[in-house]
């Protein structure tokens, strides 16, 4: 991939990220950490693989808009600016179909090595310290709470919780992530990370636990 294509594509990028847990630092991490999976692979199209990196995430504006899927838009969109720009039909179908499936969900598995490696990358920067800190800001961001509490005054740890929150959101997704990637690397890097995010977790429920469940007995001292 020449400079000149890869300013076309990081331009388009930029102009729209606006999500503060999905921004352009996120892209070029995404795009650090497939390049490093990449190295471990081999026949990977680099020029799709790069490209689905920097255009992955350009569907969230509409996102928030509309509640549509990120994933979907963003495919659709990248495609259309490629053909639009004279690449290939089939490089603008490759990247759209690694697009399309880079999102975390049961169905729509990616297929093509550029695809899973595409997935990984976005899945490592989940991970780890980094992961809790998007996570937290995310949550921020669309105003769910960073934990539940239950009819008996205790903090809910998040499992199986139906309301959103930081805990609801680290038992349903993040304390699972480590066994779904496709490729060692990717599995490798993610699992250097993970006891971060554990001690994170650990410790932010042991605190407000704490402080809930004290805070419980002192009020029931002082109300007549």
């Amino acid at each position: 991939m020449t400079k000149e294509t890869f300013s076309l594509l990081e331009n388009y990028m930029l102009s729209n990220m606006e999500d503060s847990a999905h921004d352009k630092e996120h892209i070029y991490r995404v795009l650090y950490t497939a390049l490093d999976i990449a190295g471990t692979e081999k026949s990977v199209d680099m020029d799709v693989l790069i490209c689905a990196c920097l255009l992955h995430d350009i569907g969230r504006r509409e996102q928030f808009a509309t509640g549509a899927c990120h994933a979907c838009v963003g495919a659709d969109k990248a495609y259309c600016f490629l053909i639009e720009h004279d690449f290939p039909e089939n490089f603008a179908a490759h990247v759209r179909e690694c697009i399309l499936t880079h999102r975390y969900r049961r169905g729509n598995q990616p297929g093509t090595i550029e695809a899973k490696i595409l997935f990984d990358a976005d899945k490592v920067d989940v991970t780890g310290a980094v992961g809790i800190a998007r996570t937290l800001v995310y949550k921020g961001q669309v105003a769910e709470p960073l934990y539940t509490v239950l009819p008996d005054g205790q903090v809910s740890d998040g499992t199986g919780d139906a309301p959103p929150s930081f805990f609801q959101e680290y038992k349903y997704k993040l304390e699972g992530l480590y066994d779904k990637f496709y490729t060692k690397r990717g599995a490798e890097i993610a699992g250097q990370r993970r006891q971060a995010a554990v001690d994170f977790y650990n410790g932010m429920l042991r605190e407000v636990s704490g402080t809930c469940g004290r805070g419980n007995e002192l009020l029931r001292e002082v109300l007549d």
